[in-house]
């Protein structure tokens, strides 16, 4: 979202275009979390601006949650969305990840070994007692 925001802000084409370049010219584009809110058609056009410019030219990794089936709910009212899923896997490798969130894991492993402290306090305040 901090893309297409700081795309949508540049009141100037001067402005918009020398951002765009920005976004073009590096020799990967992460675009991360993408998928977690919805869009206007702006930010839908500014996006596809940015893939268009990169397509074929210079490679994008862009982790999502979302399936392309369900981007018109990403880019609600967006003309683009089809034009700009099919640049996004011309030549693509799409890596679908089946699995555990990370992050949840991470908490559930944290939880585990609280609770195993905690029992271990228990017994050696039996011991103790």
């Amino acid at each position: 979202s901090e893309i297409t925001a700081d795309l949508a802000m540049q009141d100037t084409s001067t402005a918009l275009q020398r951002r765009l370049r920005r976004y073009t010219t590096p020799a990967v584009l992460i675009v991360d979390e993408l998928g977690y809110l919805s869009y206007d058609h702006r930010h839908g056009d500014l996006l596809f601006e940015v893939v268009s410019r990169r397509h074929q030219q210079r490679p994008i990794v862009l982790p999502t949650n979302k399936p392309f089936a369900e981007w018109n709910e990403i880019f609600p009212n967006s003309s683009c969305v089809t034009a700009l899923v099919d640049r996004l896997v011309h030549k693509a490798e799409i890596v679908v990840i089946d699995g555990e969130s990370y992050r949840a894991k991470e908490a559930k492993e944290r939880a585990a070994e609280r609770t195993k402290a905690r029992d271990e306090r228990r017994k050696t305040k039996r011991r103790l007692s």
